[in-house]
């Protein structure tokens, strides 16, 4: 029996290529992980896909999720992998689980559970504090073979309270080392597999009792002193800006 020209072919499937241009039903050739030709297609793959009647697509990235926590115990992604979603992108709005030290496990899980409304007793159920430093953090996600892809920024509530402690969580302002501190964390943190650094200054981004999460109203030479850490564009910069008052 002759070798098949493709790992993959799909036959048939209704194309969204996402250029915009109209649908249209052809097949589509994979080999090694790759595209290799649309069309019709004579030759054979290894495995064939009757896609006749279904939508081909490519992956959709989500790229706001909170799957912070739920992706350090859970390998299925659902709702997003329910979708279409391929890949799920994470550590949104500055909220999330690492860096963190033990104190402060409380703190971060009654901040997630006021900003995004997960249920607290969701979090301290599944979440395992096996990890500290956001490297850590993204060895823990690795650990899971997980239905779609992750990714993930490092969050500035969550490394703000890291570096300051309970200032950090008061909101006060940070000094120029403890500044210097941050930037170096959210380097190491890219380095490591971080997409980048995210923040929020939304005044109703506030814990389940009602305190502003601690990167609301922090300096801007703060923001601008961490920022510069990823000058050289190998790390993105989430900024959630407030529309009207600002507290600074």
């Amino acid at each position: 029996m002759a070798a098949s020209a493709y790992d993959t072919v799909i036959r048939g499937g209704r194309i969204v290529d996402g250029t915009g241009r109209a649908p249209f039903t052809q097949d589509i050739a994979i080999r090694d992980g790759r595209i290799m030709a649309v069309g019709e297609v004579t030759d054979s793959g290894r495995e064939e896909i009757d896609a006749a009647g279904l939508l081909v697509t490519p992956g959709w990235v989500d790229i706001y999720t909170h799957y912070d926590g739920q992706a350090t115990w859970e390998q299925r992604m659902v709702p997003s992998s329910l979708h279409g979603t391929t890949t799920v992108v994470m550590g949104n709005c500055g909220v999330g689980f690492a860096p963190v030290r033990p104190g402060d496990h409380d703190l971060l899980i009654r901040l997630m559970e006021g900003v995004e409304d997960i249920p607290g007793t969701a979090l301290h159920a599944g979440l395992k504090w096996d990890r500290e430093s956001f490297p850590d953090y993204l060895d823990a996600l690795e650990r899971i073979p997980h239905d779609i892809d992750v990714a993930t920024m490092i969050p500035r509530s969550a490394l703000r309270v890291y570096v300051m402690g309970e200032r950090g969580a008061a909101r006060a302002p940070a000094s120029s080392g403890e500044i210097e501190r941050m930037g170096a964390l959210v380097r190491e943190a890219v380095d490591c597999g971080a997409l980048g650094f995210s923040s929020s200054r939304v005044l109703f981004h506030r814990s389940i009792e009602g305190d502003l999460a601690p990167s609301v109203g922090a300096a801007r030479k703060e923001l601008t002193g961490i920022a510069a850490r990823l000058a050289g564009g190998d790390g993105v910069l989430q900024v959630v800006a407030n529309i009207g008052d600002d507290p600074t």
